[in-house]
């Protein structure tokens, strides 16, 4: 019913590919019969209309099948992957979820029903206009993750426009909202899906070779992993015609290294955040960090700097937080942009600005710099208290040179003299012997922060 156009296009192409899994295909004709099974499943194991589903899988034939039955069904669907580890339950007690359906490494599924009761005003607002619904986690990156409640008939509206078929990379995860866009733009435009068992350089740029990848959608943390491993000399990439990067802000020199490197690929900067969806956007060019954003259904303004989306498809609102929208129904993104026209430059979040004697700082600017540097593996800049000038700009810096602390620090002040301002140039320096992006491959500012 809420999919009708997805099921009207698959049976249009039921001989095309859909899932690339574990060296399997799979045609949309599969797809068709699998979700036709799953809804006989879901009814026979007491699954009713408006039941709070917990979806814990990573992309597989299952989850897919079985993620657009609970649509058909009514439900409201809870995807969960391993990256959110032991927070499970938690997560599960605040959306309230009635159902575990577990799917495996090896795509076998399990059924649990719990003793959860739906009471909460927005799930209870779903289930009289018996709307399938989407409960999503926000990362925490600024704090307790939120559960943000989604009508799916108004978030799958956009993909009734038909658009390119091409051959994607599911790199963004399950339940992450650019996972979801992923998926429903390559379900609705009858393209493949390709599940990759990890998101590693080596087995992302091998899954692009062996099925002629047209598209990867990326962080730019992996984006500089892959230009630091150079695991791309390795394989053939000349079927890439699209990257899109976004969920955290891109450096401008590791945007400039990818583009020299594949000047046939078209750079592309995507805007999304869990709370609206993902937005429509088009770069200036390839090699421009400056983006135009919107798109049907979608507005967009600047308050004092910051960037706010006006949106059908919002999300009705969290189960675990107050209602982050104006009165005029506008979402506060928090994203610190300058604009030129139409376009926008994403300059980053405002609660990571990092103010210096009044100055301000963006964490990306000064990454962007020292990156430039011999040696320098990764890098992430953030703030510390400062009895001085409020706080000061730190930065912990990964290194492939075995020089000292000292030496680095030296070495750094003097490669940065020419290139920032003086009080942008770091004041502490603490070298790091671990990776600090985390799975999702996004820097972990806060966490190291928090850390120490």
């Amino acid at each position: 019913m809420f999919i009708d156009f997805l099921f009207d296009r698959f049976r249009e192409h039921q001989n095309e590919d859909t899932i690339v899994w574990r060296d399997s295909v799979y045609t949309y004709g599969w797809l068709l019969t699998a979700v036709n099974n799953w809804l006989e499943r879901i009814e026979s194991q007491g699954v009713t209309p408006g039941s709070v589903v917990a979806l814990e899988a990573d992309f597989s034939p299952s989850a897919i099948a079985l993620m657009l039955a609970l649509i058909e069904h009514q439900c409201i669907i809870v995807p969960l992957t391993i990256l959110v580890g032991a927070r499970k339950p938690e997560f599960r007690q605040v959306a309230q979820a009635q159902v575990i359906i577990d799917i495996n490494q090896d795509d076998e599924v399990s059924f649990e029903k719990t003793s959860g009761q739906v009471d909460h005003v927005l799930l209870r607002r779903l289930r009289e206009l018996e709307h399938p619904g989407l409960i999503l986690f926000t990362s925490g990156s600024t704090g307790k993750s939120k559960a943000v409640v989604h009508d799916l008939v108004y978030l799958l509206n956009k993909y009734q426009i038909v658009r390119h078929s091409l051959r994607t990379i599911a790199f963004l995860q399950f339940d992450h909202i650019g996972g979801f866009d992923t998926l429903f733009y390559n379900l609705s435009n009858t393209s493949c899906l390709i599940c990759v068992p990890n998101r590693s350089p080596e087995t992302v740029c091998s899954a692009v070779e062996k099925y002629k990848a047209q598209v990867l959608p990326v962080s730019p943390t992996f984006i500089n992993l892959l230009l630091l491993s150079e695991v791309y000399r390795r394989y053939d990439l000349s079927t890439l015609e699209i990257v899109t990067y976004g969920a955290e802000v891109m450096p401008e020199n590791t945007l400039k290294s990818f583009y020299e490197l594949f000047p046939h690929v078209q750079m592309m900067q995507k805007y999304g955040i869990t709370e609206v969806g993902t937005l429509r956007s088009r770069s200036k060019s390839s090699d421009s960090l400056w983006v135009k954003i919107g798109g049907e259904s979608y507005k967009t303004r600047i308050v004092d700097g910051l960037l706010e989306i006006k949106a059908e498809s919002a999300m009705l609102g969290y189960l675990n937080a107050p209602s982050p929208f104006t009165e005029d129904g506008w979402f506060k993104t928090g994203d610190v942009v300058k604009v030129d026209g139409e376009y926008l430059h994403i300059l980053g979040r405002k609660s990571e600005i990092i103010n210096v004697g009044g100055e301000k700082v963006y964490p990306v600017e000064v990454e962007s710099v020292l990156q430039l540097m011999e040696g320098v593996e990764d890098v992430v800049v953030s703030a510390e208290p400062s009895p001085i000038t409020g706080q000061m700009v730190v930065v912990r810096a990964k290194l492939n040179t075995g020089e000292s602390l000292n030496d680095f620090r030296k070495r750094m002040r003097a490669f940065c003299k020419d290139k920032l301002a003086n009080y942008k140039i770091p004041q502490k320096v603490i070298l790091a012997d671990k990776v600090m992006y985390g799975e999702r491959f996004k820097k972990m500012r806060r966490e190291l922060e928090k850390n120490g």
